[in-house]
């Protein structure tokens, strides 16, 4: 599990494809201090490190991992946002975030405030059910609060220090990003789910 606060960002220096998987070689401040099976999210998806070497880790993203997140998208000197796993030591300073990314989100808008940021994003009318007004998102495993939602689309503010400290300023109109719902919004969605169908049956 995670909190959705960025402790550093990484930069990609090598991808190789295997098959259906694709495998990387990431350059982070927190790298050379990873071991070998832990578990960090990258952009908000929960990787294995497989390596450690000099600066740089290794994580393989398997093709249901690919297929459910924007890792289609990671090119050569791309910015990953990265977290280590939380512990029972650590301060939840977000929300609880499992590294499950849910969907992909796309840009429609970036609009510079007044000392933040708002970005605005669409995503697949099915997950409406999911979010609701000033609740948590995870946005490329930012922990963020949502507002001015509709059945596909929400808006996030971005304060100067998130945006400095990740890779949110690099996103621009257009751009997919990782989404994860809020995990108890998720849990409380399907016992209504069979609640209602119990209802219908009888």
């Amino acid at each position: 599990m995670f909190t959705g606060i960025i402790e550093s960002t990484g930069i990609i220096k090598e991808i190789h494809e295997h098959g259906t998987n694709k495998t990387f070689w990431i350059e982070s401040a927190v790298s050379p201090i990873l071991k070998i099976d832990q578990s960090i999210s990258h952009n908000g998806a929960c990787l294995t490190i497989e390596e450690v070497k000099n600066d740089c880790h290794q994580v393989t993203a398997i093709e249901e991992t690919i297929n459910k997140t924007n890792i289609n998208s990671w090119k050569m000197g791309s910015v990953i946002n990265l977290e280590r796993s939380l512990t029972l030591a650590s301060i939840l300073d977000g929300h609880i975030v499992q590294g499950h990314v849910d969907c992909v989100a796309i840009c429609t808008s970036v609009t510079k405030k007044e000392g933040s940021y708002e970005y605005r994003f669409s995503f697949d009318k099915k997950f409406a059910t999911l979010i609701i007004e000033k609740g948590s998102i995870a946005i490329n495993g930012i922990s963020l609060t949502v507002f001015n939602i509709t059945e596909n689309a929400f808006t996030v503010a971005i304060i100067p220090y998130t945006f400095e400290h990740t890779n949110i300023k690099y996103v621009q109109t257009g751009d997919s990003v990782n989404i994860e719902f809020d995990m108890i919004g998720k849990y409380v969605n399907r016992i209504a789910q069979f609640r209602v169908e119990d209802t219908l049956q009888k």
